[in-house]
């Protein structure tokens, strides 16, 4: 069974930093790229944030390009999303998300994504 445990989330002000963790086991890390997406207040759908295969190749969604960073640490198991600069658009529940294989060209179709965290709230206030 695939889980997925993210944390990080909370307030912070506008042009702060937040780093989100997704921690996982070390099956995921073995044969699953991941992902962080993002839904707005009263957004129908899931945006694809950041993407990472196990190559460590990565994938943004031009919003949050040279904002944010995502990066994966085998030893522990666990994805992080370094977010600097934020802004209040960035608002929004984030879910860490994980599929076999490659990740990086479906950042735009989280139906690609068949294992989800729960998922942890950033708030960004002015």
């Amino acid at each position: 069974q695939v889980q997925l445990a993210e944390s990080g989330g909370g307030p912070v002000q506008a042009g702060g930093s937040l780093r989100l963790s997704c921690a996982t086991s070390a099956y995921i890390f073995g044969g699953y790229g991941m992902a962080w997406f993002r839904q707005g207040p009263g957004e129908k759908e899931r945006e694809g944030v950041a993407a990472i295969d196990l190559d460590g190749t990565t994938a943004y969604a031009d919003s949050v390009k040279g904002r944010f960073t995502i990066s994966r640490d085998s030893a522990k198991n666990t994805l992080y999303l370094q977010m600097n600069s934020l802004k209040v658009e960035d608002t929004a529940m984030y879910y860490c998300a994980a599929e076999p294989g490659r990740v990086t060209e479906g950042l735009d179709v989280p139906l690609l994504f068949g294992y989800w965290g729960q998922g942890t709230q950033v708030t960004v206030s002015s």
